[in-house]
């Protein structure tokens, strides 16, 4: 197997190891998480946790917060360069870049600063750390099998799926969560193995947790189609624009806190610690803002609040959000999403209905297709998010609605993000995954790996190449196609030197020639990879 690589059959076993692994992990996060929370906050549910921490002193809601922060940020100041939470981002590169893998050191840290992120006070889902746990498993297969890219890639995905959906119950969008986010396409072959995966996560969490859904609809919902339709068409637009508004506001706190922590030279590891303590005095006014919003999110659902409520928590989830993803708290953004989408339809819910009583239906179901439409928009991922929308409620008689916001809410946010939460991070990181393989695959191969040797038999003109350097025009050995090609077509030539940095004060020291053919030749190689994979 670590030679010639695992038969199908050996394959989907090792799909179906992966799942149950992923399963377990995820299973054992989200214990672990309302079991600290139980503790930590004094009640005998998680689910009502908002309504408990409104009960307590304000100076344990604030200091529980503070203390966490500081945990996260020790733990990412002793385990990573840079003092950041891996999450989905990073696993959707290590598909395309990495051959399915991820960082596993950092990534263990990650998923220990998400944890006491969620357990202590955190605004943010449980869905990426788990994610990336689920990343972090398959990597340590896929090394231990010495996978391909292909391969390595399908057990990504497999882990991916299986832990969406033992988090979720939800084994239809665990599967497209991960071909649609995660791998980016929808290849044949790999669909088997990783719906076997999620299939055996939904068994493990319908096991552990019986077969119940995360939101309970006391109504059904009922749809004047003809009639209602095109309020879901605005609801569709708005939600995109508050989806916009959502990732916006963390991206720019990132900067601000960024900036400000340059500013008065404040170490790392108080970051979090700052933003833990920004959420819980934001908490002692607004204690629906901690964890990851779950009952919050089902009073939307069930109509329970009123406009003004739902507007404001809007508002507030935000603000809580921005500032934990901004602190590097680690955590996700999909429960918030959901959310900030279910209240946003509340809100546009009780309006229509007021303005046209005749002709609507429940005001809850504008809130259930504002949390698939924010959702959808912040992932993107419409078609997953749609199908995760109805597994989390049960409530499949109101597709339409809920596709028609969807489909608005997506294509608005789209053109105003680099497609997604996701993809706009890795564009932040000059990391180009969102224009499509023709953009990111020249970065994938270094130029020590394509150019010509100087004892190559067509190897370049040694005075042309010295002319060359003489002038500035050069390569250095460890960079990339991607930032090579604009220097080799800035110079109208068939070639540039390929040199090594000088080791005193005389020139670089020439080490070959990058040919425009030979970087045109690998391009089109792992195009053609590329396609091969995403059509078989």
């Amino acid at each position: 197997m670590r030679t010639r690589g695992p038969s199908q059959v050996q394959f989907w076993f090792i799909a179906l190891v992966i799942g149950i692994a992923a399963s377990f992990a995820a299973i054992a996060f989200r214990f672990g998480i309302e079991t600290i929370q139980a503790k930590i906050y004094g009640t005998d549910h998680v689910a009502n946790l908002s309504s408990t921490i409104a009960a307590l002193d304000w100076w344990w809601v604030v200091i529980i917060p503070i203390v966490g922060g500081l945990a996260v940020g020790i733990i990412l100041d002793r385990f990573t360069d840079d003092g950041r939470v891996r999450s989905v981002a990073d696993v959707i590169e290590g598909a395309a870049l990495y051959e399915g893998r991820v960082e596993v050191r950092k990534g263990f840290a990650s998923t220990c600063a998400s944890f006491i992120t969620l357990s202590t006070g955190g605004s943010s889902g449980r869905e990426g750390p788990v994610v990336h746990l689920a990343a972090i498993i398959s990597t340590y297969v896929s090394r231990l099998i010495r996978a391909d890219g292909v391969t390595g890639r399908d057990l990504l995905g497999c882990a991916v799926a299986a832990a969406v959906s033992a988090s979720f119950n939800a084994p239809i969008a665990g599967a497209l969560f991960a071909l649609e986010v995660v791998l980016r396409h929808f290849a044949v072959h790999a669909f088997a193995p990783i719906v076997i995966a999620s299939v055996a996560g939904t068994v493990i969490n319908r096991s552990i947790y019986g077969d119940v859904t995360e939101f309970m609809l006391p109504n059904q919902n009922i749809l004047a189609f003809y009639v209602e339709l095109p309020a879901f068409l605005i609801l569709g637009l708005c939600c995109g624009l508050v989806a916009v508004v959502l990732m916006r506001s963390i991206f720019w706190a990132d900067n601000l806190a960024t900036t400000f922590q340059a500013k008065i030279n404040m170490p790392r590891y108080l970051r979090p610690m700052v933003a833990g303590a920004l959420l819980g005095v934001i908490a002692i006014f607004y204690p629906h803002i901690i964890g990851v919003g779950y009952e919050t999110t089902s009073d939307a659902l069930t109509g329970r609040l009123v406009f003004h409520e739902a507007v404001v928590f809007v508002i507030m989830k935000i603000v809580a959000v921005a500032i934990t993803m901004a602190g590097r708290m680690g955590g996700g953004v999909f429960s918030p999403a959901l959310m900030v989408g279910a209240l946003t339809g509340l809100a546009f819910g009780i309006v229509a209905t007021a303005i046209f009583p005749d002709v609507s239906g429940e005001g809850t179901l504008y809130a259930l297709a504002g949390m698939g439409a924010v959702a959808a928009a912040v992932l993107g991922a419409p078609i997953s998010t749609t199908l995760i929308v109805f597994e989390l409620t049960g409530d499949w008689q109101t597709g339409i609605a809920v596709m028609v916001s969807v489909s608005l809410s997506s294509a608005l946010a789209s053109r105003l993000v680099d497609r997604s939460f996701f993809l706009t991070q890795l564009e932040r990181r000059d990391v180009h995954l969102a224009a499509g393989p023709q953009a990111y695959l020249l970065g994938t191969f270094q130029v020590s790996s394509v150019m010509r040797g100087v004892d190559h038999p067509r190897a370049a003109d040694p005075e042309t190449c010295a002319k060359l350097i003489q002038e500035g025009t050069y390569v250095f050995e460890g960079k990339t196609l991607d930032q090579a090609m604009p220097i080799l077509e800035a110079t109208g030539s068939n070639f540039i030197p390929v040199v090594a940095p000088a080791a005193g004060d005389g020139p670089p020291e020439l080490r070959g020639a990058l040919f425009q053919l030979d970087a045109l030749r690998a391009f089109n190689r792992a195009l053609a990879a590329t396609a091969a994979e995403e059509h078989s």
